[in-house]
């Protein structure tokens, strides 16, 4: 899955919390908040961005829940994220799994 590919599927799955997401389809959403973070900050300044941010946060949330289910875990599990680094780094190492086989969320997804 390419950048505008993941870009796309995140946006029409903008609150659909079931399923599974690949990791290049999480990862690819990760680095266009990176970027449009960046670009945001510096063309119309912070607080239009925190509120661009605001609107993306359901799917943010939402890819990140598909992508727990796609090795086997609840999407409830980024609710570690509130333990300082702890958290975060737990949920980067989860985020760099291969996929798991068919498992309770569904089938496995096509590249």
């Amino acid at each position: 899955m390419g950048f505008v590919d993941a870009i796309k599927v995140c946006f029409s799955k903008y609150v659909g919390f079931e399923g599974r997401a690949t990791r290049s389809e999480y990862w690819w959403w990760a680095l266009f908040m990176v970027l449009l973070a960046v670009a945001l900050s510096l063309v119309v300044g912070e607080t239009a961005a925190n509120l661009v941010f605001l609107g993306l946060l359901l799917p943010s949330v939402a890819v990140g829940a598909r992508r727990l289910h796609d090795i086997g875990k609840s999407g409830w599990w980024q609710l570690i994220n509130l333990v300082p680094l702890i958290g975060l780094i737990l949920l980067i190492y989860w985020a760099v799994q291969p996929s798991e086989g068919d498992n309770q969320h569904g089938p496995a997804p096509s590249l």
